[in-house]
Order: structure tokens, then C-alpha cells, then sequence
């Protein structure tokens, strides 16, 4: 067999709005980030798989040997590892049968690698562009994928797949609609991305979004409103504004105070945080760099808008 290698690419996320009320068809504004993480797959005669993942520093932070076996279900991929990166990819692989029955054979084995440019700690879609570029390999719909394998509502994987800023709206029964939109704020020279020094478990703040149950249908509306006033803003003034109402609409949703409220009441900006609360990356809106006032406080991931936005 001639080895063949393919390479896929797939950029980072970032939700601005509707974190939590995404899931129950609130409207967002997402956008995809430089940082992003690419899968290179090179197949090989032994009927197994090689995998080998590499952190933003070159290192190998991930590796094990899969096997790929014919049973009486049909062919599956094993390992020997009980890791939970091992079982995780177990899954992915399961999933990818299921959605390719005629993806594997039990004669075509594959030497894998992934490298990502960004921290994994940063939350901006470890998951999300590794079930891109998977399914990108293996030809099925990344959205199936991921609703197989770590769940959410799939606005990672739009941005994983586009080049712009969105907004991404599931809609009962049919494909998340996705639309790319021009936000390109001309004041996006005073934002910033702060990292609070926490990955942030998103499933776990799902859950406990879900089990408060407040979304009404009038919510619902005032984010989608303040989505479609964001993606037209031009006065950081009124920017500011609509970050702050955002934040009590989904304070009043997961009954938790603001960011700002809670860690940062001095500061002289405007500052909100994306998606699950609690962790990753908060936004920042401040007339002069800020990055003094947030290295004071131990926090020393400060990124301009224009280094994270693709």
C-alpha cells in the first residue's frame, strides 16, 4: 500500500452571547479564533492505529496504540489503556462506525497526530475542533458526531468550520441554522480576552442550567435581541451596555452574580464572561489596556481581540 497522509484544520470558538440559552434556540454571536488544533492521518498496512497528540509547545501530552478489530458486531477500535483520553477516542471512533459503517478496515491501519496552538486549559474547543477534523476524515456530519460523543448545542463546531463571525441558532427538527455576519467592531482595539485561570466544565454548568428550567420564551427574545444589536454595534459605549444587560439576563437564568460583580467591581470597563460561567475566557471592554489592573490580580493571559479573532 502507498502511504497517503491527509491533513485537516479546524480554528478554536468563542461564544459571545447566549451562553446556556443557545441550547433551547436562543440566537448567538460566536466567533472562530486563530488558535485552532489540525489532525494528520498517514495510513499504513497493520490493522492498527497510532495516535500521538502534541500541546502548543510540541510536546506530547497524549499517546496509545488502538486496535482495530473484526467481532461479531462488526469491526471496532480498542485499547488495551483504561485512560480517559483513550476511552474518549474509543467513543469517537464507535461513533464514526455507526454514522460510516464502511469506514474501517480491518486491513488499513493509520499513524495519527494532532497539534493544537493553544493551551487546552483555555476552553476554546479542544473537543470541538478534534470532532471536526475527525469527522472531516472519516466523511460524516460533524454535528451527528458530536451529538454522539461530548453533546452541546454545536456552536463550536460552526466556528471550527467557518472563517468569520456567526450567529448560530438551532431550530426544532432541522440543521442548527448558521449564518456568517461582518462583526468586526471598530473599537475592537479596546477589547480584550482575559483568561481567569480556571477551565470551566461545561457539561457541569449545562446541568445545572438545566435543572433551574428558567429560559422563558420572553428571555429567549431580549438575547436575541441583544445579539442582533451587538453584531450592529459601532459605539463602545453602547457595546458596553448591552454586554451588562446580557450579563443580567444570564444571571438571572443559572442564579449566579455577574463576573464582574463577583471578582472585578472596580474595574473601569466593561467586562462579560463566555460561555459556561465560571472559568475560560471573559471579555473585556476598557477604554485603556488593562492589562496592569488583571496582572495585579494574578491573571496573566491578556489577549487584544485582534491576536484571538480569526
Amino acid at each position: 500500500m502507498t502511504q497517503k497522509t491527509q491533513t485537516f484544520r479546524s480554528h478554536g470558538k468563542l461564544l459571545l452571547t447566549a451562553e446556556y440559552a443557545v441550547l433551547d434556540g436562543a440566537k448567538a454571536l460566536a466567533i472562530p479564533t486563530k488558535y485552532g488544533q489540525s489532525l494528520a492521518v498517514t495510513t499504513h498496512n497493520n490493522s492498527v492505529i497510532d495516535w500521538t497528540s502534541y500541546n502548543e509547545c510540541n510536546e506530547i501530552w497524549f499517546s496509545d496504540q488502538f486496535e482495530i478489530l473484526k467481532t461479531s458486531k462488526g469491526l471496532q477500535v480498542q485499547s488495551t489503556s483504561k485512560s480517559e483520553v483513550s476511552q474518549r477516542l474509543i467513543q469517537i471512533f464507535s461513533a464514526i462506525q455507526g454514522l460510516n459503517p464502511n469506514f474501517f478496515n480491518s486491513d488499513v491501519g493509520y499513524s495519527i497526530t494532532t497539534h493544537q496552538d493553544f493551551n487546552r486549559a483555555w476552553g476554546l474547543g479542544t473537543s470541538s475542533t478534534l470532532i471536526n477534523n475527525m469527522a472531516h476524515w472519516a466523511k460524516v456530519d460533524a454535528y451527528k458526531l458530536l451529538a454522539l460523543t461530548f453533546g452541546g448545542s454545536g456552536y463550536d463546531i460552526a466556528c471550527a468550520q467557518h472563517d468569520t463571525a456567526l450567529t448560530f441558532q438551532i431550530e426544532k427538527e432541522t440543521a442548527p441554522k448558521v449564518t456568517p455576519v461582518a462583526f468586526d467592531p471598530n473599537f475592537k482595539d479596546q477589547l480584550y480576552f482575559v483568561y481567569l485561570n480556571a477551565k470551566q466544565n461545561s457539561r457541569d454548568g449545562i446541568a445545572s442550567y438545566r435543572k433551574l428550567g428558567l429560559l422563558t420564551e420572553a428571555k429567549k427574545q431580549a438575547i436575541n435581541s441583544i445579539t442582533a444589536d451587538l453584531e450592529q454595534c459601532t459605539s463602545r459605549v453602547e457595546f458596553d451596555r448591552l454586554i451588562h444587560s446580557h450579563e443580567q439576563h444570564i444571571s438571572e437564568l443559572i442564579a449566579q452574580q455577574p463576573i464582574q460583580q463577583r471578582l472585578f467591581s472596580d474595574f473601569k470597563g466593561a467586562i462579560k464572561s463566555l460561555g459556561a460561567w465560571g472559568g475560560d475566557f471573559i471579555l473585556v471592554s476598557s477604554k485603556d489596556d488593562p492589562s496592569a489592573y488583571f496582572k495585579t490580580l494574578g491573571y496573566q493571559t491578556i489577549i487584544p481581540y485582534s491576536a484571538m479573532v480569526l
